[in-house]
């Protein structure tokens, strides 16, 4: 009778997404570092994933919250006719449907991590009512909280740029290079002056928000020992570090969604041809409701045999990706977080439950392994599958992915070092060691492009000689432009035009022409850089990559000269003046800028004044050794805290400016011997 009880109540919970197994609050730690970094320890890996979600709610409940209300379709309601798109896209990909297919397909051991998880997050909302961003959002069910999950990775894959190509009637886009990216290396123990392999862990990400990364440690007695990165929402760490073996993601741009026109029947409207046969749309009534609108707005979403469909002026469209076609994300992250060693994190990869980033790993076994990794379609020749294809017959149809073994991927190179700047993966070693792109279908749609970022990185690695830590750090910090600019758009007639010919903007022209190409916070031809990369980002947009004109030159002078005499009353402005950082109320004079290894990108501040709104967030430098603990250092933008008041808001401001990092550990005595706080998540 006893276990028929146990039996019910486990297929209760995996049946209904609802908790069965109450977690004690006692029975954790959260032990705040002096940074505020919260490290959790428990017995299970539930109660460790408990007391994380507790940590990250009490430093950031806003944007935990934001991650799940597209499970309830309460994004309209919290924020406005933006975020009842949201809801409009979580129903369009069937974000829940997928998850009630394929929840059998989940462990027992990650629905327990999840599960504490998600009581943690209920528990906190109903103790805390006052920081609901709505009443009705909380309670939720695990299952809830992982269709969440398939819808984050779904826009992450590019989901939200196909559906505004649908929505503006527009072609393809190829992805806007050089904005925004991401570091990683992993250095082999025989390439450095210290024995030890090295990791970077760099990822750039938002600066606040549900996107922004937060730093974190969960340990536990079932085998967890981690410290890295995760997202709002994630359950363990999505990045970072064990005992021993690290790994980091950057995004990559492979073509892994593709877009279909149907050809509909002129006699039935919701009827499309397939393989010579007409085909009913499948069609559901989506009801949003907006904040400040009474009533509720009905919408339309249509579902083919491509998958999610749009109509516009032009007809059906159709979008197929393998994002939201499986649900195991975050177990396959679980199950990286607790791989012991190479084996054991490539068997986790082998899920391919995680539908892209590019993976950078090293571990205290002399392993170093890079992946561009992606649920790539099995796709039949003959087709251009970076433009709208075909949706009338099964040929464009793909059904199936192709194997791990069949991405691009390098485990100890003879070179002795990888890195991912987002760009190639054909350019990620020595010349002599890389992979050669022609041994990859070209309907993959594989990066075959270096940017600024990774031909810096190429100009400063010591190819021929071992890599000092000191330099390994000094590479990721770097401010400075390679010799050849990488850039879309070629500005050489920047640097041409004659101070005599336009005296006007004399000074202006002699400063930039001066300028070292450095991205200082006190360099004035940087200030001026990052005008002209805004202004000519916003009148070249969709523009074919060229160089720009010499009109176009004089034009971008006589934008910088007017916005600094209009916002600054003078001209010879430094990037600081013109670049913050912002947080709160403060703020403080910023270096970089797009594309360089230590970048930022900015929005309009005031008073002319740009601030960043992402760039390095969470830095890590990791150093393994066989037979200890992996020595590990980061640094991230603001702090721990999100919340206005806290010490922890932006204490770590100053020695990122900087660069700067602090230790961590993965000690749990030395984290207790140390820590500035410890309490129970209750």
């Amino acid at each position: 009778m006893k276990y028929l009880f146990f039996s019910l109540c486990f297929y209760l919970f995996v049946t209904t997404g609802f908790s069965q197994n109450k977690i004690d609050p006692s029975a954790i730690d959260i032990v705040r570092d002096s940074f505020g970094v919260p490290h959790i320890f428990a017995k299970t890996d539930a109660e460790v994933a408990y007391g994380l979600a507790w940590a990250e709610a009490e430093d950031d409940f806003a944007s935990l919250q934001q991650v799940v209300l597209p499970t309830k379709g309460l994004m309209g309601k919290v924020l406005g006719k933006a975020g009842a798109a949201g809801d409009y896209a979580f129903a369009l990909f069937r974000c829940k449907e997928i998850t009630e297919e394929k929840w059998n397909t989940l462990s027992p051991e990650f629905l327990r991590l999840i599960d504490g998880y998600v009581q943690a997050l209920n528990h906190y909302a109903a103790t805390h009512p006052q920081e609901l961003l709505h009443k009705k959002l909380f309670p939720i069910t695990a299952k809830e909280y992982i269709a969440s999950s398939v819808f984050a990775l779904t826009i992450f894959n590019g989901a939200d740029g196909a559906l505004q190509r649908i929505f503006n009637n527009s072609e393809w886009e190829a992805p806007e290079l050089n904005k925004k990216g991401s570091n990683s290396s992993a250095i082999h123990s025989s390439k450095t002056t210290t024995g030890e392999a090295f990791l970077l862990i760099n990822a750039h990400q938002p600066n606040t928000g549900p996107q922004a990364f937060y730093e974190a440690h969960i340990c536990s007695e079932e085998g967890l020992n981690v410290l890295g990165g995760l997202l709002a929402g994630g359950p363990c760490i999505l990045h970072g570090v064990n005992e021993n073996l690290g790994w980091a993601h950057t995004v990559n741009y492979c073509d892994r969604l593709d877009e279909y026109q149907l050809e509909m029947n002129a006699d039935n409207p919701l009827q499309y041809k397939f393989d010579g046969q007409w085909t009913n749309l499948e069609v559901k009534t989506v009801k949003l409701k907006i904040k400040g609108i009474p009533i509720t707005i009905k919408r339309k979403v249509y579902w083919s045999k491509y998958g999610a469909t749009m109509k516009n002026k032009q007809g059906f469209f159709s979008m197929r990706l393998g994002a939201n076609m499986k649900i195991g994300v975050l177990q396959q992250w679980y199950e990286m977080n607790k791989a012991k060693n190479f084996t054991q994190f490539y068997a986790a990869l082998n899920k391919q439950e995680l539908s892209m980033f590019n993976i950078m790993y090293a571990d205290k076994h002399d392993t170093v392994f890079y992946l561009n990794n992606a649920l790539m379609p099995v796709r039949e020749a003959g087709y251009n599958w970076k433009r709208t294809l075909p949706g009338n017959t099964s040929k464009t149809l793909w059904t199936n992915f192709k194997s791990i073994k069949a991405l691009p991927q390098y485990i100890n190179p003879l070179s002795g070092f990888l890195f991912n700047t987002n760009h190639s993966s054909f350019f990620a070693t020595a010349e002599k060691d890389n992979l050669n792109p022609a041994a990859f279908a070209k309907e993959d749609g594989w990066e075959q492009y270096h940017l600024n970022r990774s031909v810096r990185f190429l100009e400063m690695f010591p190819q021929n000689e071992k890599l000092s830590y000191e330099k390994f750090k000094q590479i990721k910090f770097d401010k400075q432009l390679p010799s050849a600019l990488q850039y879309p758009y070629k500005i050489d007639s920047l640097f041409l035009l004659s101070e005599a010919e336009y005296p006007e903007y004399a000074s202006l022209i002699t400063t930039f022409k001066n300028w070292d190409k450095r991205g200082d916070a006190g360099s004035k031809g940087a200030a001026i850089f990052l005008l002209a990369y805004e202004y000519l980002k916003k009148t070249l947009h969709g523009q074919e990559p060229r160089s720009i004109t010499k009109q176009e030159a004089v034009e971008t002078f006589k934008y910088i000269h007017n916005y600094m005499q209009t916002n600054f009353s003078r001209t010879d402005i430094e990037l600081g003046d013109l670049q913050k950082l912002v947080r709160g109320d403060k703020e403080w004079p910023l270096g970089g800028f797009p594309d360089l290894l230590s970048p930022q990108w900015t929005e309009p501040y005031k008073n002319g004044k740009l601030k960043s709104v992402g760039g390095d967030g969470l830095i890590m430098f990791v150093r393994f050794a066989k037979d200890s603990l992996p020595k590990i250092e980061t640094i991230n933008m603001y702090g721990a805290s999100a919340r206005p008041g806290n010490k922890h808001f932006d204490d770590q401001v100053q020695m990122y400016l900087q660069q700067k990092t602090k230790p961590m550990t993965l000690d749990k005595a030395t984290v207790y011997k140390n820590a500035e706080s410890i309490y129970h998540p209750q």
